[in-house]
């Protein structure tokens, strides 16, 4: 028992920093233009898409447990987390070769728009600890804690996944295109 304790000890001082590193790297590297570079203006129609189909197989993935289907739970959920990092790095991509684009809506749209934009980057921040913890229990075999911290994590990260997507729908007109 000891041995589980200490790898989740290790576990969640990685996830610590992974969960510190992540943020404050896009932020900087948000501020950071590549010189010379056309811009990846083709990338935001796909991440977007990434978010769309990280919230379908999330889905999916309660489904399969709920049915006793572990193993494909297992698999949805690995490729939920590498859907995501495929996503950071395009974002990133984007950022680091476009302009940020403004939203362009007037009056209760825009308000609405900054409040679904707000609540997804704040809570894009927070799902990072939860779903690299949540999956940690389940890697260490602790499948009770691991399915009362998936009660937690699976509707933040469904809202990050499905704002994801809301978010660039509303602010798609607006982007300019080289």
């Amino acid at each position: 028992m000891s041995s589980i304790v200490e790898r989740e000890k290790q576990f969640n001082k990685l996830i610590t920093i992974v969960s510190i590193v992540i943020p404050v790297v896009v932020a900087i590297l948000f501020g950071v233009k590549i010189p010379n570079v056309k811009p990846l203006t083709f990338l935001p129609p796909i991440y977007a898409s990434i978010n769309g189909v990280t919230a379908v197989l999330l889905i999916c993935a309660v489904w399969a447990i709920k049915n006793g289907k572990q193993r494909l739970h297992e698999n949805l959920m690995k490729t939920c987390i590498a859907l995501s990092l495929l996503f950071l790095l395009m974002y990133i991509g984007y950022h680091m070769t476009s302009e940020s684009t403004s939203f362009g809506g007037v009056g209760i749209v825009k308000y609405i728009y900054l409040f679904i934009l707000i609540t997804h980057i704040i809570l894009s921040i927070a799902i990072i600890p939860m779903v690299l913890r949540t999956y940690a229990k389940a890697y260490l075999g602790l499948y009770k804690e691991h399915r009362r911290l998936a009660k937690i994590t699976f509707p933040i990260w469904l809202y990050v996944a499905i704002t994801g997507v809301v978010v660039y729908i509303m602010i798609s007109p607006y982007y300019v295109y080289s």
